[in-house]
C-alpha cells in the first residue's frame, strides 16, 4: 500500500514514529558475531535527581518515572527471559523507549527518565530523536507496539543486546498548536527493526542503560 504524499513537515511528523537515525554505523551486525558491538563500553551513574510524581508504582520502576498520556500507548508484547540479567536489560531497554517518548511529550531532553535509561551514544540517539519533535512543534499519540525481542548476552555478564521489532502504523505526530494528528496510510515505513546494546550499571543492582542503539526502518522481517 502506497504512503500518502505528505508535506515536508508531516512526513518527517509521520516518520518521526520509527525513530528517525541511528546512532553508530548502519553496517554494524551487530548481531551476527560472537562479541556484541558495544559491550565493552563502561557505564556511568545516573546523575539526574529524580523528581516527585504522582505516578502510580507501575510507572515508576528504579523509582524513575517513565509513566507517559493516556493517549500515548507503547506496548510491549514479548516474554520475559529466563536469565536475570537478560531480563533486567529487556525491561529497561522497555523503559528506555519509555523515556523518549516521555522526552517528546514533555519536549523536554532533560527528564530523569533519559538519565537513567540512557548513556554515551544511547543518550545521545535518545536526545536527536526528541529534539526532532521538538522542532517540528509535535507530540505523540497512538499506540506502538514492540514485538519478537530477543536478548543476547556478552561474555562479560554486563552487556546485553536487546534485539526487537516495532509497528508504528497506528501511531502518529499530532500538532501541539492546533491538536491536528497527522496520520499516514500504513506502509512499510511503518516497521522498524531495533539492536539496542543494555550496559548494566556498576553501582546499582538491577539498572540497564542503553548505550548504542541500531535501526533498520522498513524492516520487512516484522511486517
Amino acid at each position: 500500500m502506497k504512503r500518502r504524499t505528505l508535506p515536508a513537515v508531516a512526513a518527517l511528523a509521520a516518520t518521526a514514529a520509527l525513530l528517525l537515525t541511528a546512532c553508530g554505523s548502519g553496517d554494524d551486525k551487530a548481531g551476527d558475531n560472537d562479541k556484541i558491538a558495544g559491550a565493552d563500553r563502561a557505564t556511568k551513574t545516573p546523575t539526574a535527581s529524580v523528581s516527585a510524581s504522582g505516578a502510580p508504582a507501575e510507572d515508576k520502576p528504579d523509582g524513575v518515572d517513565v509513566s507517559l498520556p493516556k493517549d500515548v500507548n507503547l506496548v510491549f508484547d514479548w516474554d520475559k527471559p529466563k536469565d536475570k540479567n537478560e531480563a533486567a536489560a529487556m525491561e529497561d531497554a522497555a523503559n528506555f523507549m519509555r523515556s523518549i517518548y516521555r522526552g517528546v511529550v514533555k519536549h523536554s531532553t532533560k527528564d530523569a527518565s533519559l538519565a537513567a535509561y540512557a548513556t554515551g551514544d544511547g543518550l545521545n540517539y535518545a536526545t536527536v530523536q526528541i529534539n526532532e519533535w521538538m522542532k517540528g512543534g509535535w507530540t505523540a499519540t497512538g499506540t506502538r507496539r514492540h514485538y519478537d525481542a530477543t536478548t543476547r548476552s556478552a561474555s562479560n555478564g554486563t552487556s546485553v543486546e536487546v534485539g526487537f521489532c516495532s509497528d508504528a502504523s497506528k501511531f502518529y505526530g499530532k500538532e501541539i498548536k492546533t491538536g491536528k494528528i497527522l496520520k499516514t496510510k500504513p506502509s512499510l515505513k511503518d516497521f522498524g527493526y531495533y539492536k539496542i546494546i543494555m550496559v548494566k550499571v556498576a553501582t546499582s543492582e538491577n539498572l540497564w542503560q542503553a548505550s548504542k542503539v541500531y535501526v533498520e526502518t522498513g524492516a520487512r522481517q516484522c511486517q
